[in-house]
């Protein structure tokens, strides 16, 4: 039995994600990897001269086994924190955080098929084509999709209920970090890969860019 609650907390220009966790196992074969991530770090500079920097630090996984009991589930537990600074006068930006999925997929390569190529969703409360918020997946073999991390409610222009997958900072720099986040893919019956990824959109008073910095692959078995 897993036992699950996630808090979103929203505090200036970071949010953090935390989660509760229960877990009662029986035996060997149902024990949890522990896999450690290296992060990364990438540095883009805007065709206005403005530098910006994205990394992700503390980043790992937890992969259990099975929680369906059968080779077509897979669950892991999630972790990481991204961090954004902004060179010169810059007015803010915002932070998508996720992960692409892939079953008997190879997503090594900067991209998914289905998944996120690039800037991955720019605004608003829905995800871009081919992503989700949350972290329950179905995939087949050779399909890939991508989910993002935060899953924020606020009312949008008219006083209506909305959900976003994106942290919204103003000034140099702004995260997001999460703690055993949800990873459940149904439906695979192959060879399944997961990474993360954190696209940043930045504006500035003369240009609107977007930079994403690509985690490194891990299995899920």
């Amino acid at each position: 039995m897993n036992i699950r609650k996630t808090v979103a907390r929203v505090a200036g220009g970071g949010v953090a994600a935390t989660a509760a966790l229960g877990l009662l196992s029986t035996g060997a074969a149902n024990a949890d990897t522990f896999v450690p991530l290296p992060g990364g770090e990438i540095t883009k500079t805007l065709s206005d001269g403005t530098v910006v920097t994205v990394r992700m630090v503390g980043e790992s996984a937890n992969i259990n086994p099975s929680m369906g009991a059968t080779p077509l589930h897979r669950n892991a537990w999630v972790s990481g924190s991204a961090q954004v600074d902004i060179s010169g006068a810059a007015i803010g930006g915002k932070i998508f955080p996720g992960y692409v999925v892939g079953c008997q997929v190879n997503i090594a390569g900067g991209g998914a098929s289905g998944g996120v190529d690039g800037g991955a969703a720019y605004d608003g409360s829905s995800p871009s084509v081919g992503a989700n918020a949350g972290g329950n997946l179905s995939l087949g073999p050779g399909q890939s999709k991508a989910f993002y991390v935060l899953d924020l409610e606020a009312a949008d222009d008219y006083g209506s209920e909305s959900h976003y997958v994106r942290n919204k900072f103003s000034g140099n720099s702004g995260s997001v970090t999460w703690a055993d986040e949800t990873l459940n893919l149904n439906g695979c019956g192959g060879y399944a890969q997961a990474r993360s990824f954190v696209t940043v959109k930045v504006e500035t008073d003369n240009v609107s860019s977007a930079v994403t910095l690509w985690g490194q692959p891990f299995s899920l078995g």
